[in-house]
């Protein structure tokens, strides 16, 4: 490790050769033929507040969005595909703060963002505060595949999603009684200066993988933070906080405190920290979630996988809703055990 931080100084050169003789000498890992990870947001998650009704339900939802996405990774389809096809099916499900399960804002709208990003030529796109998107994350990959751009915001996303055939709906259809609840929930809290829970303000929705050609990519979509107001945006539809992809290094999408992951450039930091350090996919994360977030206050956690198939589940909340497939091991789980 020494060789690898050690450039600089009298013996700089030859300590960089002894670098690159050393890397030259590592056996590299063998590639997996894919590898898929999911999030479906962490907080609070804690088995004294789930019933066991709600917990199969969100495991049962969690195992149908990983299978859509490896069943297209199987088959030989695309990251891009896969992640698409995970990220859809949470966005169509009311039990995550995404799409049909979006959380409200103070005035009691639903504003939703999302992106995505391609490891191959990191090329991305990302649409934020739009209210009328059935899955915001076709409209991100239509900005990254169909514009000049990479994020638009409200109406203007909304006419280019209408422009490139994407589904638009009355606002009615993302209004859930929960996260209804739930606002008047959090206003109430805010009153009377109490503590709110995590989970009952943030969530957010997001897939990672490798493909057999690979091409690593990543997607993230949320409904942002309950009761929030001015517009607000956070990580999710931002490059290089809430979602990023290189095939260098790896495909990360984050859930949490969006403001933390936004000033620390998590998503991108990770990747930086694999590529700077030579250091593993886990080390970064858990360098990264595990001792810079916490030192600075944001809590949360992502999702990784690199580009020989090595996956990171990270977080440094009570829980994470999350999953991973490869040909060799598939893991669903909620709580931090």
């Amino acid at each position: 490790m020494l060789a690898c931080l050690i450039i600089f100084g009298t013996a700089g050169c030859q300590q960089q050769a002894d670098k690159s003789s050393a890397m030259a000498e590592t056996p590299k890992e063998e590639k997996l033929e894919y590898a898929i990870a999911i999030h479906g947001g962490a907080g609070t998650i804690t088995r004294e507040n789930m019933t066991p009704d709600k917990e199969e339900q969100y495991i049962e939802a969690l195992n149908v969005a990983l299978t859509r996405g490896e069943n297209v990774l199987k088959s030989g389809g695309t990251s891009l595909d896969a992640i698409q096809a995970a990220i859809m099916f949470m966005e169509d499900s009311p039990l995550f703060n995404a799409g049909k399960g979006a959380v409200f804002t103070s005035d009691g709208q639903n504003a939703l963002d999302a992106s995505i990003m391609n490891g191959a030529d990191q090329n991305a796109g990302a649409v934020g505060g739009v209210a009328h998107i059935k899955n915001p994350i076709l409209a991100a990959r239509a900005v990254m595949e169909k514009s000049e751009h990479v994020m638009l915001a409200g109406s203007g996303a909304e006419k280019f999603a209408l422009s490139e055939g994407i589904e638009l709906v009355d606002p009615q259809y993302f209004y859930t009684q929960r996260r209804y609840n739930a606002l008047q929930k959090v206003k109430e809290q805010e009153k009377a200066a109490e503590t709110i829970a995590e989970e009952d303000r943030h969530g957010t929705v997001g897939a990672v993988a490798l493909d057999k050609f690979g091409n690593l990519a990543a997607g993230t979509s949320t409904g942002g933070m309950t009761n929030k107001k001015f517009d607000r945006i956070g990580d999710a539809p931002i490059i290089g906080a809430g979602t990023y992809a290189d095939n260098a290094s790896c495909a990360v999408s984050s859930t949490g405190h969006g403001e933390y992951f936004i000033r620390y450039a998590v998503a991108h930091d990770i990747a930086a920290r694999m590529e700077y350090k030579g250091i593993s996919l886990q080390e970064a994360a858990d360098e990264v979630v595990m001792d810079k977030l916490v030192e600075k206050g944001g809590s949360g956690g992502i999702i990784s996988v690199d580009n020989v198939g090595n996956v990171a589940l990270v977080f440094n909340s009570e829980g994470m809703y999350r999953g991973y497939a490869t040909p060799n091991k598939r893991e669903v789980k909620i709580y931090n055990d």
